[in-house]
């Protein structure tokens, strides 16, 4: 049985860590990087992308990086990793001024990016960048249905989203958790509460597995229909989807104290915990067929940071039981699934986007490496709760 105190492998990895992004912050500095290709960081911030949902400033991702860095700024304690960090999130600027309306995952690009330089030097323009989507993510507030609308329009696309919402949002709110203690207006807070509050009662099945797209109808807020989204198909169990439910029901709990919150992470924990693979190892899908057997490191890596969060919440008696699938799901990340070489500028190798689209499977994903890091930042007690 792993345990904290057999910690030789988890102070080796964390040693590697400070050592690579010391030298791959250096490498990517002037990027914002997705992915990598030969083991380079791609640049979502080039002048020559298009200012789409896919591949521009806006991508959803684009606040991880800065994210992995506010985290070194923590933990070494370097002055160099602000500076970086600064630079992505002032190249985030033009979403505001460039696009109209932004998106719902507002939380995952300016959380752990501007709000986190606010939250760790006080830097007033991060603190307007913050307050400022926190606006745009409250304005897509849906008060029929009580839920916070996911996507906008999609060109060309037959769907009508107009009342569709995501589990991933579980991470969006937060901002508007901050922006209420952060202004002392309740009405961030109240539009967070009800959006976890129609996710709790529609997207958690009974047995602690979740849904990933639910559509509501936009006039009366009557559920209409489940999608299976990025997982295997409706009804199955996409595992990032899990673990969004897992630790974003946990971060509602710690900025609210609403007890059900924590009951509901307990409960997705369980289901979670219950079906992890007997080498660690986390699929794509929990129901996916058993060939071809893709996974998705990013589930794995964003698991073990709320499970270990869960450990902070519940009595000694319980402790245990998440401190051990947390262990277990990063000991077999650093032993199959990490590069710490020096010449990659990435950790995790196996991230999959979607279990559908081919050509998101098993690569490097910039969260994957920015919740690996959160992750083995908390087994030393080093990291900072940028959510």
């Amino acid at each position: 049985m792993i345990s904290l105190q057999d910690n030789a492998w988890i102070d080796e990895a964390v040693e590697k860590i400070v050592k690579k992004m010391d030298l791959v912050s250096e490498r990517s500095r002037n990027k914002i990087p997705y992915t990598a290709k030969n083991g380079v960081h791609d640049d979502r911030s080039r002048e020559d992308q298009t200012f789409s949902a896919d591949d521009g400033l806006n991508w959803w991702c684009n606040g991880f990086w800065a994210g992995m860095l506010w985290q070194m700024y923590h933990a070494a304690g370097n002055e160099k990793y602000a500076e970086i960090a600064r630079i992505s999130e002032e190249k985030l600027d033009r979403c505001f001024s460039d696009y109209y309306g932004l998106h719902h995952d507002v939380g995952f690009m300016f959380l752990p990016s501007a709000v986190a330089d606010y939250r760790l030097t006080g830097n007033p323009d991060s603190r307007k960048r913050g307050l400022h989507a926190a606006n745009l993510l409250a304005g897509r507030f849906n008060p029929v249905g009580k839920f916070i609308r996911a996507w906008n329009d999609i060109p060309g696309s037959q769907d009508d989203t107009r009342g569709w919402a995501i589990i991933d949002c579980l991470f969006n709110i937060p901002l508007l958790y901050w922006a209420s203690e952060e202004t002392k207006d309740p009405r961030f807070e109240q539009i967070a509460k009800m959006h976890a509050d129609t996710v709790m009662e529609t997207f958690v099945r009974p047995d602690g597995s979740v849904r990933h797209i639910v559509e509501f109808d936009p006039f009366t807020g009557e559920m209409v229909r489940d999608y299976g989204g990025q997982g295997y198909g409706q009804g199955s169990s996409w595992t990032r989807g899990q673990t969004w439910g897992l630790y974003g029901f946990l971060m509602s709990y710690r900025h609210t104290g609403k007890q059900e919150y924590l009951d509901t992470a307990k409960r997705i924990a369980h289901y979670f915990i219950a079906n992890i693979p007997e080498d660690g190892l986390i699929p794509v899908d929990f129901r996916q067929p058993a060939a071809p057997l893709w996974y998705d490191d990013t589930a794995a890596a964003i698991a073990a940071c709320g499970l270990l969060e869960i450990t902070k919440e519940v009595g000694d008696l319980e402790k245990e039981l998440y401190e051990r699938a947390a262990l277990k799901l990063l000991h077999a990340l650093c032993r199959e699934h990490c590069d710490f070489s020096m010449d990659s500028d990435c950790f995790l190798t196996k991230c999959t986007g979607s279990y559908h689209n081919e050509k998101d499977h098993e690569m490097p994903i910039i969260y994957g490496d920015y919740f690996f890091i959160e992750a083995m930042l908390k087994l030393k007690g080093r990291d900072v709760f940028l959510w």
